[in-house]
């Protein structure tokens, strides 16, 4: 199990919320950073759990002293982007610029020591998302969910036809047509296991009301966990949830609870992303064909690498 921490705060209203120009947002921002953060590692130190904080760049360089007591309390940390900014609106330029300053901000915030992974902003990915991740030297993505408790070696570049109702079907009826597999490990994302749509109030998001009961979304998390501890012999349940909603003792509360019933269980851990990577890496080999990630900080001294294939 890993209950991983976006830390959105001002960056998720700069990039995503829709409340750049309002000062009330940009509040709840701050609190999220500072207040929400410190609460949320209070709690991990009470029951002992690391775990992995995917951090934007604008929250990095916000709240250092807060970011700096997450790896004092040996903590992971992964990437996700620089104000919550969509990829897909993007072009490749202005993709790679961003991953480049947010990966040299966490390898030197970290004393040398750069990311393994990493969560598109509002788990949206780019078609050239995945060989971005690839050329620098990133081992796991934490942004899909081709499944839903089991890790699986992420596929890239798959093709499929937008019906267009002015064209005669024959136009667009057409199977998916799957890309190329790679070497990068996917921890599957759900909404479901997320806490921000059913209880962040944000205005200019309709699905995202925030008033929906903790323990009504305690319950949709037990009967997943319920589920996969039943019917696998092996899972991983990673749960995303934010200081933005977490910080706030309703969210505190819930994840005490959600917590201490997991741990009634025999056999489950609680383990940071990077740690779930590896466990899947030691048991899997990549097929053969597969895009392989480039040496770590190999694209920081040569930004024309070529990605090699597994043979």
């Amino acid at each position: 199990c890993c209950i991983s921490v976006d830390i959105d705060a001002v960056a998720g209203w700069l990039g995503s919320y829709g409340g750049e120009d309002s000062t009330s947002d940009i509040s709840r921002g701050l609190f999220a950073g500072s207040i929400g953060v410190r609460r949320m590692l209070k709690l991990f130190d009470k029951y002992n759990i690391k775990t992995t904080f995917f951090i934007p760049g604008h929250s990095l360089e916000t709240f250092p002293e807060e970011c700096r007591m997450i790896v004092d309390a040996g903590h992971e940390i992964g990437l996700h982007g620089y104000s919550h900014e969509n990829p897909i609106a993007m072009t490749l330029e202005q993709q790679t610029a961003i991953m480049d300053k947010c990966y040299r901000l966490i390898k030197d915030f970290q004393g040398g020591k750069p990311p393994r992974g990493i969560v598109a902003p509002w788990w949206e990915s780019s078609q050239e998302g995945a060989e971005l991740m690839l050329r620098y030297g990133l081992e796991y993505d934490h942004s899909f969910s081709h499944h839903d408790c089991q890790c699986y070696w992420l596929r890239t570049g798959d093709k499929w036809t937008p019906i267009d109702y002015k064209k005669h079907p024959n136009h667009w009826m057409s199977p998916l047509e799957p890309g190329q597999m790679t070497g990068l490990c996917e921890i599957p994302a759900s909404w479901y296991l997320d806490d921000l749509p059913p209880m962040m109030f944000i205005k200019k998001a309709p699905n995202s009301h925030g008033w929906v009961n903790p323990r009504d979304v305690e319950d949709l998390w037990k009967d997943q966990f319920n589920y996969f501890y039943r019917e696998e012999e092996e899972f991983v349940f990673p749960v995303t949830v934010h200081p933005d909603v977490c910080g706030h003792p309703h969210g505190l509360f819930m994840l005490e609870r959600i917590i201490e019933y997991i741990n009634t269980h025999d056999g489950v851990e609680w383990k940071t992303m990077e740690q779930i990577c590896d466990d899947f890496k030691s048991k899997n080999q990549p097929p053969k064909g597969a895009l392989l990630p480039a040496e770590k900080g190999a694209m920081l001294e040569n930004p024309n690498l070529k990605l090699k294939t597994k043979e």
